[in-house]
């Protein structure tokens, strides 16, 4: 997920330095405002970029604490215990990964840490990759889940049960483990001289392009952009028939009401569900695209502004979809509602428990 962090603050290093500025055993990392994929001398000594830390770091913060509410809303609400949210949950446990444990292994290796220690580097890039994969099967099986209550409703209580949908939860997750450990595996570069555990330096791109970003990323989205597709041409036409028929007097009239009312709750929940998916592809196909450019005209160079704009952008979906829920689905907004008025509440019972303690003590 964050596998292109690294190019950021990796493809910066191999700067155009001004010697006579900076001593050879210490090159800021920043100094360039392109990038390239020459590799750093062994006596490089990498600068952290403060401000972009602080700016994942806020990222991550939002997102832990988000999606942590959205898995405890599920958790306390019955109403909101769907096959549908089950999909959110894991989509929301892989968001909560992405700020607890993404984005530092992110800042860590954007400096070039851990040095010398291939496979451990391997290892926290390729978690990171295994995240973005186990959202994108997340966002796929939510797809399909809302596919299989439009056109086959008769078949949906018998496909979509709560076992079943742990059941491909757990694929999923093994599948993107699988996909992620791909690198780990022998699909990697051999690293620098200087042993800094930097992306663009230890990553083969071919790997990311071809068969990450193609085969296990733009190939799914094409599939559940498509899907989505179906689903609002389907359920809009019988919207339009449901009402011709109402209006030509055909049928019962409690029975269409009932129907076209069914109806416009099924374009309600695929809009928002859309949306997440919609918001997912536009936070991280720029840095998709980055990726292609830089294995693509590896001579060609890329503003550092605009990578790290992309870097950030991408990190930033695993903090929206929580808002994302608590704007459009309303079952999740008065269950955060209740969730931050009991705390409050509980804040409030304590604070004059301890001042009852207190009075109790002096007297």
């Amino acid at each position: 997920m964050t596998e292109i962090i690294t190019a950021s603050l990796n493809l910066s290093t191999s700067l155009l330095f001004d010697n006579s500025t900076f001593p050879p055993y210490r090159q800021p990392l920043w100094t360039s405002s392109f990038l390239s994929s020459t590799p750093p001398p062994p006596d490089l000594v990498v600068s952290p970029n403060v401000v972009y830390m602080v700016a994942e770091l806020i990222i991550a913060t939002l997102s832990t604490v988000g999606n942590l509410l959205v898995c405890a809303a599920v958790g306390l609400n019955r109403k909101l215990r769907t096959v549908t949210n089950y999909f959110l949950v894991s989509l929301a446990v892989a968001d909560i990964c992405v700020g607890a444990l993404a984005i530092p292994c992110a800042i860590l290796t954007g400096v070039g840490v851990p040095r010398h220690n291939l496979y451990l580097c391997l290892l926290m890039l390729s978690v990171l990759i295994m995240l973005t994969q186990s959202s994108i099967f997340s966002l796929l099986a939510v797809a399909v889940e809302r596919y299989v209550a439009i056109f086959l409703p008769f078949r949906y209580h018998t496909l979509m049960t709560p076992r079943n949908a742990i059941l491909v939860i757990l694929v999923t997750w093994v599948l993107a483990f699988l996909i992620g450990l791909v690198p780990l595996m022998g699909w990697h570069k051999t690293p620098p001289d200087s042993g800094y555990c930097f992306f663009v330096f230890v990553v083969d791109m071919t790997y990311m392009v071809y068969f990450n970003f193609f085969a296990c990323v733009l190939a799914p989205l094409v599939v559940m952009f498509l899907i989505y597709a179906k689903i609002f041409v389907t359920v809009k036409r019988q919207v339009r028939r449901i009402a011709a028929e109402r209006g030509g007097g055909v049928g019962g009239a409690e029975g269409q009401a009932a129907q076209a009312a069914s109806m416009k709750r099924e374009i309600k929940t695929a809009t928002s569900l859309f949306l997440v998916l919609f918001l997912f592809t536009a936070c991280w196909i720029p840095l998709h695209v980055i990726n292609c450019f830089l294995l693509l005209c590896p001579g060609c160079p890329v503003p550092l502004e605009l990578l790290l704009t992309a870097i950030i952008l991408s990190h930033a979906n695993s903090a929206v979809n929580p808002f994302l829920y608590a704007y459009k689905m309303k079952t999740f907004r008065n269950t955060f509602k209740a969730i931050f008025l009991c705390c409050r509440a509980l804040g409030d019972w304590e604070e004059a428990a301890d001042g009852g303690g207190t009075t109790t003590h002096r007297t």
